[in-house]
């Protein structure tokens, strides 16, 4: 397993703690020098916060370990391509790389939609790698989704019953 893999195992440890909750299984983590120094998964619904996304609950951590607002020499290693708000905190970071496991076709705005962590007429671009431990990525999410879609359709059901 190489340094990318390694860290992104952490990222998905993380995811896991969000579907443990309920949550979609999305996790992250910062790395400065080699070492982890701040998690994040999803706690949108738990939270009632549309902001506690797994990248800004990561970056918020990451800033305070820091002692600055600059995460330049840090790279985000995260289970689910970022989403407009999510990329533009990491531009404003200045994280220097991101390392995507699975891309999101309908909302990732690392080269999906768009790509808003290369845009050239920003003053700070995001180094981008994705398709790391893709699989596994991808197979928790649309795990999670099936049996959300189960468990909705088998309330319907006991909802006719009744």
């Amino acid at each position: 397993m190489n340094q990318e893999e390694k860290f992104m195992k952490a990222a998905i440890r993380e995811a896991k703690k969000a579907e443990k909750i309920q949550e979609v299984p999305i996790g992250c983590v910062i790395v400065f020098e080699d070492k982890i120094i701040a998690r994040g998964y999803n706690r949108r619904n738990i939270d009632k916060n549309t902001l506690a996304h797994a990248e800004l609950s990561a970056i918020k951590k990451a800033s305070k370990k820091m002692g600055d607002w600059r995460l330049e020499g840090c790279t985000m290693y995260v289970t689910l391509e970022p989403c407009q708000m999510c990329a533009g905190a990491i531009v404003q970071s200045r994280m220097d790389k991101v390392v995507i496991g699975s891309m999101n076709p309908k909302a990732g705005c690392a080269g999906s939609v768009l790509n808003l962590l290369q845009l050239p007429a920003f003053n700070h671009q995001v180094t981008l790698k994705t398709g790391v431990l893709e699989e596994e990525c991808s197979k928790m999410l649309r795990d999670f989704f099936r049996k959300l879609r189960e468990l909705k359709r088998l309330e319907k059901e006991s909802a006719k019953i009744l």
